[in-house]
């Protein structure tokens, strides 16, 4: 479950891009989706999901990439960081790349996966694969 005691902050590889969450994510979970992997590098993503008036930009912003119509992708320009994902089915919501937090150990993923049926055969988690 997730610990905040005031602020989380997080931010990219290199710096150039920083945020600020002012309340907990509404949950953490998987995504085994090939499109999380294509834009990670990685076989799963978690993320947090979190309101958007809930998240400050305070250094730069990502820049955003339509990977699909109604999907943006949200990467640091300048290290390639992936940050973020935003899709207008939820237009207030605003999803977190859990490994761009400060302190990703704070926020294990508790909630279902999304799209199981495309989990990589290989890769199996303890919990909530």
């Amino acid at each position: 479950e997730a610990r905040m005691k005031s602020t989380v902050e997080g931010g990219c590889l290199c710096g150039a891009v920083r945020f600020r969450l002012t309340a907990p994510p509404d949950e953490v979970g998987y995504c085994h989706c090939r499109s999380c992997r294509k834009h990670t590098g990685a076989p799963v993503s978690a993320f947090a999901d979190c309101r958007r008036e809930k998240l400050e930009w305070i250094r730069g912003a990502p820049t955003l990439y339509q990977s699909s119509p109604g999907v943006r992708r949200g990467f640091c320009a300048r290290c390639g960081s992936t940050l973020t994902y935003q899709g207008d089915n939820l237009p207030d919501a605003i999803h977190i790349h859990v490994g761009a937090l400060d302190r990703p150990e704070d926020f294990a993923p508790t909630a279902e996966a999304s799209f199981p049926d495309e989990r990589l055969a290989w890769f199996h988690l303890a919990a909530h694969a």
